[in-house]
């Protein structure tokens, strides 16, 4: 176990981005401190939150029930601290799109593909998140291009893979974004391997593939 003034330094951290509004760090809270539990990143983000709140999440996080309970080193969750020990279970994905223009990207996203956005970060946003039901794509702006475009285009290199349930969904997206007037790389088509298919490309030429079940 670290040492406590490695654990007040850790607390310190986290108290200094929830104060940055950095968005991780609200997942975090969420998971380690109940009654956070039923509020969205952004409620987390601008509610009261205290250095005690700070260093209760990094009790609770090494299996503590309290800051008190650490600094005496008497376990008293015995059930979480149990469950750490278990094999972490991912829950989640979220790809990165480089872009040039934040405003221009997130326009496409909510007004194309019927996404919201979750956040956008500095002046001016420089990094930001888009959503649709549990897809989330993370957005970077940057001054040039990452990777080659052409050599994209020609190998279909994709930045994000979504997927849907049934093929009447997959069916559905597609005639949805097809009636928005979306740019396809490709359009829907029934792969080898079982699936159906289809290839967006966003304002930058990122591939974004959206797929579902062939039956």
């Amino acid at each position: 176990m670290p040492s406590l003034e490695n654990l007040r330094k850790q607390a310190k951290l986290v108290l200094r981005w929830h104060r940055d509004r950095y968005y991780p760090v609200a997942a975090q809270i969420r998971a380690a401190l109940p009654r956070y539990q039923h509020m969205t990143d952004t409620q987390i983000l601008a509610a009261s939150f205290k250095l005690s709140d700070a260093q209760e999440l990094v009790a609770r996080q090494s299996g503590f029930e309290s800051w008190q309970a650490l600094k005496t080193g008497a376990p008293t969750m015995t059930s979480p601290a149990a469950k750490t020990l278990s094999r972490p279970v991912l829950t989640a994905a979220e790809p990165q799109l480089f872009v040039s223009d934040m405003k221009a990207s997130c326009d496409f996203f909510t007004s194309k593909l019927g996404f919201t956005v979750v956040f956008q970060y500095g002046e001016p946003p420089f990094y930001g998140q888009v959503k649709r039901d549990s897809a989330r794509i993370n957005l970077r702006c940057v001054a040039s291009p990452v990777i080659d475009e052409a050599l994209r285009d020609r190998e279909s290199l994709l930045s994000a893979a979504i997927t849907v349930d049934t093929a009447e969904d997959i069916k559905q997206l597609f005639l949805e974004f097809q009636a928005a007037g979306i740019a396809f790389h490709h359009p829907l088509k029934h792969e080898p391997w079982g699936a159906k298919d289809f290839i967006v490309k966003d304002p930058d030429g990122n591939l974004v593939l959206f797929a579902g079940p062939a039956k």
